[in-house]
């Protein structure tokens, strides 16, 4: 099923690809034009700690990190996260898109092609786990149709030392309306 998920995806001018050594640099400019945001995130992708969270993103066996294209540009990063093919579920997480393509439903193009695309190829369930403080993803989820099915307290240390509440939202090929 790995095979049949992470593919590069297009719809129109929005292109996901597969995240490779080539997109260190124009993503490293793009995570570095919102350094605030990077405390309610589980890694930080700011600029003192790029590298270091950039080489673990994309050599860690069980992370399928995309690229997010808009045009010629990248605007972003997304992946597919903690695949259990028994249970025909992956989560779709460690995402950001650049601040100016934020608000104009270029995140919601992107997270539905990946929905389609994963309920398409066999996926039966798929999970997003969002730091509690994170309302702005939340309110993204919750737009897709997602459930919230309750809250991992102090699921994970963060980067900063936070012990994160994670909360945990999932949408089922059978909810999916695309």
């Amino acid at each position: 099923m790995r095979d049949a998920l992470y593919v590069e995806l297009a719809d129109g001018d929005l292109r996901l690809v597969k995240l490779t050594e080539a997109h260190r640099a124009a993503l490293r400019a793009a995570c570095a034009a919102d350094p605030d945001i990077w405390p309610i995130y589980s890694s930080s992708f700011g600029p003192d700690h790029f590298d270091t969270s950039f080489a673990a993103l994309i050599g860690h066996e069980n992370r399928m990190p995309y690229a997010i294209m808009g045009g010629d540009r990248l605007v972003g990063m997304t992946a597919w996260l903690r695949p259990d093919w028994s249970a025909q579920t992956i989560e779709i997480g460690n995402s950001y898109i650049h601040p100016d393509a934020r608000g104009t439903g270029f995140n919601g193009r992107v997270k539905r092609l990946m929905i389609d695309h994963a309920f398409g190829v066999g996926v039966r369930r798929i999970e997003f786990r969002i730091d509690e403080r994170n309302k702005r993803s939340q309110a993204a989820v919750t737009k897709l149709g997602c459930t919230k099915e309750g809250v991992l307290r102090s699921e994970r240390i963060t980067w900063t030392g936070y012990l994160r509440d994670t909360g945990l939202w999932s949408l089922l090929s059978s909810d999916w309306q695309g």
